[in-house]
């Protein structure tokens, strides 16, 4: 019996090229990217797959971002459903701005595609290569980080596991083990919580517009969004004090009219909420983006504002970025390319991290003293002079659309 016991208990040993921990968008973007190169790779994910689907977020891609879906090859869907975006609005206390972003960039869009179905196409892709994945794994760990032979061990339906492999991508999201395996005195964290959330609302009517709408109202901040030409998605700011079950379909519906522009607001079709959440706000980046042999992607090394739309992308610039240079060291021989990691992901990372810290103080309503100390009506002031400069500039609605279609990818040489 004690024998049957100790054997039951010994770990099943796998080995493979890289570990990937996460089974987001992520994960599987860069498991699904790998593997057409021909690097062998495991993902292990905490949760069901299911769960992983449920999760609501944006739904704007730069065309960095579908380039690699094209490259990974699971974009057919995405073609055929997605709607490309040429610009969006920015209603300014009533007034509304036009910002032409493929004009202004010399040709640059964006697709509006939910990151749900994203990680569906990808999910079924990686099933129908055979690739595996862990689901639903517990107390998952990292071993020898910064030596050549790194392993991950996790337990899956009662049994035991190793992963042996050369290198771990830490995909699992700000709460995830990765970034804790990185000791405290290696890491520096940089975080700023806003003082207010989104309360966003899913619900199965037409979009109020073709493309999104940014507002600025002295009520505070609103989006309107959308998924498909028949299911929308729109957000109002809220205080973080509030509570979803504080907010009838009826009280969010009767809030967003009067934050969106007025032509906009009497052709808002409502209706039942399908989902109704509110998600905090924070700009978060940890550096190094790697440890040894471990690294950092997407959330689980930088969170956005969801304002300028760069959480979701910003981690794919990451996956291209590791995916290259994990290329260059199995096919070229290059075993020092992935030590070039962190300092070319950061330098991206940081471009969006301020773009939509910029984008997020001149388009929130902040309270007295909630930006660095300064007064109410001082900062209101700064901003709507901010905002009038780029809105009435053409160079400065350049600089806006620039960012928002996204920095291009840096060259891996």
């Amino acid at each position: 019996m004690q024998l049957a016991e100790a054997q039951s208990n010994k770990p099943q040993i796998i080995k493979t090229h890289v570990a990937i921990i996460g089974g987001g968008p992520s994960g599987l973007l860069l498991g699904q990217l790998l593997s057409k190169k021909g690097i062998d790779n495991i993902i292990v994910e905490r949760v069901s797959g299911e769960y992983v689907l449920g999760r609501i977020r944006a739904g704007i891609l730069e065309q960095g971002l579908v380039s690699l879906l094209e490259e990974a090859g699971v974009s057919e869907r995405m073609k055929c459903e997605g709607q490309v975006h040429n610009g969006f609005d920015i209603g300014y206390y009533g007034k509304k701005f036009h910002i032409d972003i493929k004009a202004l960039t010399g040709g640059s869009t964006v697709m509006c595609y939910g990151q749900t179905e994203v990680t569906r196409d990808l999910m079924e892709a990686r099933a129908a290569s055979g690739l595996t994945t862990y689901y639903e794994s517990s107390d998952v760990a990292l071993h020898e980080v910064t030596t050549d032979t790194p392993y991950v061990t996790f337990t899956n339906n009662g049994q035991q596991m190793r992963i042996e492999c050369d290198y771990i991508a830490g995909c699992d999201g700000f709460h995830g083990v990765s970034r804790q395996t990185i000791p405290e005195d290696k890491r520096t964290e940089h975080e700023r919580v806003y003082p207010f959330g989104w309360l966003g609302l899913l619900s199965d009517t037409p979009p109020v517009a073709d493309e999104l709408i940014y507002c600025k109202t002295e009520r505070g901040f609103a989006l309107a969004s959308m998924r498909s030409p028949t299911r929308s998605r729109y957000y109002i700011q809220v205080p973080l004090s509030d509570k979803v079950e504080d907010w009838s379909d009826e009280a969010f519906w009767e809030e967003l009219k009067r934050r969106l522009p007025e032509d906009y607001a009497k052709r808002l079709v409502t209706g039942p909420s399908i989902e109704k959440s509110i998600a905090p706000l924070r700009s978060f980046v940890c550096e190094p983006m790697q440890w040894g042999n471990l690294f950092l992607v997407g959330d689980a090394a930088h969170i956005v504002p969801p304002t300028g739309a760069k959480g979701l992308n910003l981690a794919a610039s990451d996956v291209a970025t590791l995916y290259r240079l994990l290329t260059k060291a199995y096919q070229e021989g290059d075993k020092r390319a992935p030590e070039r990691y962190s300092e070319i992901a950061l330098r991206r990372v940081w471009h969006g991290e301020r773009y939509s810290w910029w984008l997020s103080n001149m388009l929130h309503d902040f309270d007295e003293g909630q930006v660095g100390g300064m007064e109410k009506a001082t900062f209101d002031s700064f901003m709507r002079s901010e905002l009038d400069f780029y809105l009435n500039h053409y160079e400065g609605q350049q600089v806006i659309a620039r960012q928002y279609v996204g920095m291009p990818y840096e060259d891996i040489a």
